[in-house]
């Protein structure tokens, strides 16, 4: 309790102390005096004084009570999904923010597109299958396998295009839905073939389950979409198909070496080998025999990864799929922002050159244009969501410029434009115009530097302001950007600047070529 509080309840205290003794004083007198004529009288009122004395203590140390120091009401901690669906719907909706602020307007509605569908899955509920390999492992037999043995009713066919079919069926040991998907193959010829490949890729990072069917041993084409899609976390089964054309001791090698070769993203019980259909036998009476799928293996192993992970699955692909769309989003916010700030630039740097133009200079001196670089500063920040105050952005500003002229890129700067120009530096409008010229490259190094730091979060990274503008200096310094630039600023700068670079290179397009 407060120093304060606590002398204001002893005092409170002594006085109630003291009024208490008066009052047991007075009582004597008034109860000796009363007694005298009447005892009964004498009795009540004191009874009544000491009733009157013990709600006064009461009332006191109820306020007392109701004054003393009250306690800040706690926080409740951030509501922290539950569990992996919860985490998935929430990273969901974080998504569809993001996509919001996309300004494109086509891109904006394909990604949020792409974020209804899978909010639609929340409500089905439906796990997807995707089956996914070359064209020759077998994958339509194995879809064809699945939905003979598997299911207790195949509904109709929901998706029939070139990338491929989706049927969707209730396994009868699995209480989710399911949706199989079968899909084109792997290193089909010609460009159809390519873009066939492209959509089953899509479909296969979509699969709450794939499973990756092969014919044998792992091939550099299969390996590395299998690989792929192993490190971004999809949960796969590798399937060897075709056993039947194998003998026992092949069969158990080719498997052998698929565990040794997936054995960092996938367990050796995934690994599953199976005949999808297996080739026919000639009876001795003659009779073709058409021999039953041997799918008990897989089967078995894809109901006891549905019943235990199937939540899980659905949950995992969901943030797969939202962390992908989120990249997407990130990627497209990123790319218009530094448009918006490479507009930015090319604005603030024609303008620096306009300011040393009109103004008296002997040298490029970053600090003339001091002002003209921190509004680009403040503009880029606001690009990039960062409202800065006008001192922070002088100091960011005056930083860079001082960066500048210690790795010697205002003196780099004259030199490039010096040879680029052919110029000899002398009289007082050669000078401004290298001058100009120099001074809008260098706002534009210093520009695109911006843009990199408030890109990181206003963090110049592990090599600091040095390192980020020595690798703008040496991008902007090829002759094939510089010649550009110059062609650029005769039609930015005042019409004087063009007519005297006409004037200083036409002697040199115009001198004579000796032919042997």
């Amino acid at each position: 309790m407060a120093w304060p509080r606590l002398l204001i309840l002893l005092l409170g205290l002594a006085i109630i102390l003291g009024l208490m003794l008066w009052l047991i004083s007075s009582l004597q007198w008034l109860y000796a005096q009363v007694a005298l004529t009447s005892p009964f009288l004498a009795n009540l009122l004191v009874f009544c004084l000491i009733a009157l004395m013990a709600v006064l203590i009461g009332v006191f140390i109820y306020y007392g009570w109701q004054f003393r120091g009250r306690k800040k009401p706690r926080q409740r901690p951030p509501q922290v999904p539950t569990d992996k669906v919860d985490a998935a719907a929430s990273n969901l909706r974080a998504v569809r923010r993001q996509i919001q602020q996309i300004q494109d307007e086509v891109t904006r509605q394909a990604l949020l597109k792409e974020t209804r569908q899978m909010a639609k899955t929340f409500t089905r509920r439906e796990l997807k299958i995707v089956v996914f390999g070359t064209g020759s492992a077998g994958k339509t037999s194995l879809v064809n396998g699945i939905l003979g043995q598997m299911v207790g009713e195949v509904g109709a066919t929901i998706g029939t295009t070139a990338v491929g079919q989706t049927f969707r069926c209730q396994l009868r040991s699995v209480d989710q839905a399911l949706l199989v998907t079968d899909t084109p193959g792997l290193s089909e010829p010609g460009v159809a073939g390519t873009e066939r490949e492209q959509a089953a890729r899509k479909l296969a990072t979509e699969a709450d389950l794939l499973l990756f069917v092969v014919d044998g041993d792992l091939t550099q084409s299969e390996y590395q979409p299998l690989r792929a899609l192993g490190r971004m976390g999809k949960r796969s089964l590798l399937v060897f198909n075709k056993t039947d054309c194998y003998t026992q001791t092949d069969q158990d090698l080719i498997q052998q070496r698929l565990h040794e070769r997936v054995q960092n993203w996938i367990q050796p019980e995934d690994v599953v080998a199976i005949a999808a259909r297996p080739q026919p036998v000639r009876l001795a009476s003659g009779e073709i025999l058409e021999p039953e799928p041997d799918l008990k293996a897989l089967l078995q192993r894809i109901s006891r990864i549905l019943r235990q992970e199937g939540e899980d699955l659905f949950a995992d692909n969901i943030l797969l799929q939202s962390q992908r769309l989120g990249a997407e989003a990130r990627q497209q916010i990123d790319q218009e922002r530094r448009q918006q700030a490479d507009q930015i630039v090319d604005r603030f740097q024609w303008i620096g050159a306009g300011v040393i133009w009109v103004t008296p200079v002997p040298v490029i001196d970053l600090l003339a244009t001091a002002a003209v670089n921190t509004q680009m500063v403040i503009e880029i920040a606001k690009i990039y969501g960062c409202d800065l105050t006008l001192d922070r952005a002088k100091d960011l500003a005056l930083s860079l410029a001082k960066t500048m002229v210690s790795l010697g890129i205002v003196k780099g700067a004259i030199e490039v434009f010096a040879r680029a120009l052919q110029f000899s530096v002398v009289g007082f409008v050669v000078g401004k115009t290298i001058q100009s010229v120099g001074a809008a490259y260098l706002t534009r190094i210093a520009g695109k530097s911006f843009i990199e730091y408030f890109r990181n979060d206003q963090e110049w990274g592990d090599g600091g302001m040095t390192e980020v503008v020595q690798r703008q200096f040496q991008l902007h310094r090829r002759d094939r950007f510089v010649k550009a630039f110059i062609q650029e600023a005769i039609t930015k700068l005042p019409a004087e600047f063009g007519r005297r670079v006409q004037e200083q290179l036409s002697p040199i397009r115009s001198e004579p070529t000796d032919h042997p």
